[in-house]
């Protein structure tokens, strides 16, 4: 009887995750309609599976799930930049400084539209934000939201991150769930639309801008709409990713793994070079054909499958990460 042979995928799942599924178990829901669909493996030949950016199980929103060698990528999704769209609940503080936590403080101050827009160039570029106590941050080897939930002291150090751009979301017309405005032309609550760097929390950041607005709140709402190159438009709901594991082509849902390369360039190279590069050696930048003007990281490909992500430093091509397939 002649063996099956399997085509393990390589590529990005986007998944536009629910509510309350953290982002390993989102990672887990991947893995099980894998299996079910017999494209995991086990063994050596099991299939890598990860996540390119951890999103909180109270967000939503874009988290692109990386399968075989796209994993290679994880470590630079993370180092991407993002946008979320998220909304500033005013009068509660709390613990978690979002929906799930104790009230910490309260205030009975209300901003109108015209305080938060002239406060939001206080908090664009960069920008030194303390991260929350319930974080998944390291203290002495320890998750800071493991020591607070204990009642242990947590001090948490301040960090640089920069927001790249953060504006007022325009209130949906056709929604009454937008931006709750009283009799007295105050705000209740408003959306926010951020561009931010890596490391930059946004819980923090709302509870800086609602403290600056002489109030205090908390992030109501979290939605995830950018993370690198890849949009809501890529992502697939939960119950198209259970498609797969009955057996729907995963061709359908997977991007390639070059979508996660789309902002350096690509270079086509010979078997020869292609060759040189997959045993870990380095070319020289006059013998590329053509000697394209390359700086920095570029995509090295053969025929366009992807060989490996390289750099051009001094006239010379080395290898940073190698693709096997």
């Amino acid at each position: 009887m002649e063996e099956t042979v399997v085509t393990r995928p390589h590529g990005w799942i986007i998944l536009d995750k629910p509510l309350e599924l953290g982002s390993t178990q989102a990672v887990g829901a991947v893995k099980r309609n894998l299996r079910e669909a017999g494209l995991l493996g086990k063994g050596k030949n099991k299939l890598k599976v990860g996540h390119g950016g951890t999103l909180d199980p109270l967000a939503t929103g874009v988290l692109p799930i990386a399968l075989g060698e796209a994993t290679k990528l994880c470590g630079r999704m993370l180092d991407a930049s993002k946008i979320y769209e998220f909304t500033i609940a005013f009068g509660d503080e709390t613990e978690t400084l979002d929906a799930e936590g104790e009230v910490s403080e309260t205030s009975a101050h209300r901003p109108n539209f015209a305080h938060v827009e002239a406060i939001l160039t206080q908090f664009t570029g960069p920008i030194e934000q303390i991260p929350p106590k319930y974080s998944a941050l390291k203290i002495d080897g320890k998750r800071a939201y493991d020591l607070a939930r204990a009642g242990d002291e947590v001090e948490m150090k301040m960090r640089s991150v920069t927001i790249h751009a953060l504006e007022i979301r325009q209130p949906d017309p056709m929604s009454s769930s937008d931006d709750i405005v009283s009799e007295m032309g105050v705000l209740e609550e408003v959306t926010l639309i951020a561009n931010v760097s890596k490391g930059t929390y946004i819980r923090s950041l709302a509870r800086d801008i609602a403290r600056a607005l002489g109030t205090v709140g908390h992030v109501s709402m979290l939605r995830r709409t950018k993370a690198g190159p890849f949009m809501l438009k890529h992502a697939i709901s939960l119950d198209k990713l259970n498609e797969i594991g009955k057996g729907a082509d995963i061709k359908d849902y997977l991007l390639p793994l070059e979508a996660g390369l789309d902002d350096i360039p690509a270079f086509d190279l010979t078997p020869d070079q292609a060759r040189l590069l997959r045993q870990g050696q380095r070319l020289d930048e006059q013998d590329l054909i053509g000697n394209p003007a390359i700086n920095g990281l570029f995509l090295a490909t053969e025929d366009s499958s992807p060989v490996a992500l390289a750099e051009l430093v001094d006239g010379t091509i080395k290898v940073v990460r190698g693709f096997n397939f």
